[in-house]
């Protein structure tokens, strides 16, 4: 067979990504930058719990509702036009919710930057795909664009901090403003435009479907991870997995789906898909746990907090971009095996630590965002990759909704167990009411907050059943890790080095 020549990606495409790095920074910062944000916002608008609840999740909550959607969108409508309108669209939004008066419209725009969100992350990703056409290329510009939005999460509580110091809560939004007018005034010179010629007209059913299969799964998490396991869990679980049965049984019939099921018969896409969710479960809940500790247990403001998580950052930066050069030579399952294999050294060290152990936990947590690094950029490409350009919008699209799926997971399950150790293992002096008791018994920020009436030693005392539950739950998100390293040793042993018979179209299915 002869081999295909491929045209290499030159200065323009590269001051796209560039460009496209501004949006996905973004998007991780306004995952977490409400953390240090939040009290000033609180003392100004006097939300209930409730609505501090949904506060902090509706953005999250509406993006990876909205993720195939918007993805499926763009390859029709073309995805430069979908990433101008939601950059407009989400610069517009963040002003209203820097200016919002009341709890209720914060809310409000929370959910619409959301769905703003969700035209973004896929937009970039598949002009990526447009943009890089060589593999090896694609596979550094894939791990540049997975560490932006972990830079931006990083970034989150310092950033904020710094902010409302200077300013006031709502600046915090603000920053969306000048990032879109960079973002618009370059996108027609830098970014290419591409929509698939063949799509028919968008199906609002299956649109309907996938919101009811993927919007209560994620609410149903949320709700177990505050209120445990209970009748309405059960309840939005079901409807999530009926309408999900249903979505893919009409997709089949479709002659334009929203979401094509048979992408999954690749291995390579749906071996990838698998080892990002479970990565991505396990970061989820130990970046939770982490910061959890920095701040409850060493004492730290989030704003040091957010300082300290700068080494790991730049540890997943590295493997970002270190993993696909090395996967030019080496095969990428084997890459990304040997990298989750150092992140369950990191884990290991998470599972022994103990209080007053900030290095060791920030380097374990280093060791667990190297993985990260090299799942997100090789995981993410192969997910791409595996799908035709006509249809890489809706991989890209599936690939952010598992990693936001993953990411909801990790915090329900590991906040949860960490959480249930706690109060099953910390007991209460004989000499504090009822009240206190509670709180001492309820969580570690309970504890904290009745310090001035209990003894020191009960609060350290708290701070080590916290802390154990911590190195309990980083254990078993080692183990899964472990699975994931051995699935990428098996199931994606077929997949080549970076640019080994490079063909047209999907690559090694």
């Amino acid at each position: 067979m002869p081999e295909v020549t491929t045209r290499r990606a030159g200065t323009r495409e590269w001051a796209g990504l560039g460009l496209l790095a501004l949006p996905t920074v973004l998007l991780g910062l306004d995952v977490t930058v409400l953390y240090l944000v939040f009290p000033s916002m609180a003392e100004a608008l006097d939300p209930s719990a409730t609505q501090t609840l949904w506060i902090m999740d509706a953005y999250g909550f509406f993006i990876a509702g909205f993720l195939i959607t918007m993805g499926n969108l763009g390859d029709r409508i073309g995805r430069r036009r979908l990433l101008v309108m939601g950059m407009a669209a989400f610069a517009a939004v963040s002003v209203f919710a820097a200016f919002a008066p009341n709890a209720e419209l914060l809310i409000l725009a929370r959910a619409l930057l959301g769905i703003a969100g969700a035209t973004l992350m896929p937009s970039t990703l598949s002009l990526i795909s447009n943009m890089f056409a060589d593999v090896r290329q694609r596979a550094v510009a894939i791990g540049i664009w997975a560490t932006m939005f972990a830079l931006g999460m990083a970034a989150g509580p310092v950033v904020g901090g710094a902010l409302v110091d200077t300013f006031w809560w709502g600046a915090a939004f603000l920053l969306a403003v000048p990032i879109a007018v960079v973002v618009l005034a370059g996108a027609r010179a830098l970014l290419p435009e591409y929509a698939d010629p063949q799509a028919g007209r968008l199906d609002l059913a299956s649109v309907a479907l996938s919101l009811a299969a993927i919007l209560p799964v994620i609410y149903a998490i949320k709700h177990a991870a505050a209120h445990g396991l209970d009748l309405s869990t059960v309840i939005l679980a079901v409807i999530g997995t009926v309408a999900g049965v249903v979505f893919v049984r009409r997709q089949r019939g479709l002659a334009s789906p929203l979401l094509d099921v048979t992408l999954f018969t690749s291995r390579t896409f749906s071996v990838a898909l698998a080892v990002l969710l479970i990565g991505l479960v396990g970061v989820g809940g130990t970046m939770y746990l982490v910061t959890q500790y920095l701040q409850l247990v060493e004492g730290l403001t989030p704003f040091a907090a957010g300082l300290w998580m700068g080494p790991p950052a730049l540890a997943m930066f590295a493997a970002a971009i270190g993993a696909p050069l090395i996967a030019r030579r080496v095969p990428p399952g084997l890459v990304m095996a040997i990298t989750l294999g150092l992140s369950v050294i990191g884990y290991a060290l998470l599972a022994t630590a103990g209080t007053g152990d900030a290095v060791m936990v920030v380097t374990g947590f280093a060791c667990v965002y190297l993985g990260l690094g090299a799942i997100a950029a090789l995981g993410t490409d192969m997910v791409v990759g595996a799908a035709p350009a006509a249809k890489s919008g809706s991989a890209a699209a599936m690939s952010e909704t598992v990693q936001e799926l993953g990411i909801a997971v990790g915090v329900a399950v590991f906040g949860s167990l960490t959480t249930a150790l706690y109060t099953a293992r910390m007991t209460t002096p004989a000499d504090v009411s009822p009240e206190i008791g509670g709180r001492l018994t309820d969580s570690l920020s309970g504890a904290l907050s009745v310090a001035d009436h209990v003894p020191a030693q009960v609060v350290r005392e708290a701070q080590r059943m916290f802390t154990s539950g911590v190195n309990i739950a980083s254990a078993v998100a080692g183990v899964a890790i472990v699975a994931a390293a051995v699935l990428c040793l098996t199931a994606l042993r077929h997949v080549r080095p970076l640019g080994e018979n490079q063909h047209d179209g999907a690559e090694q299915r």
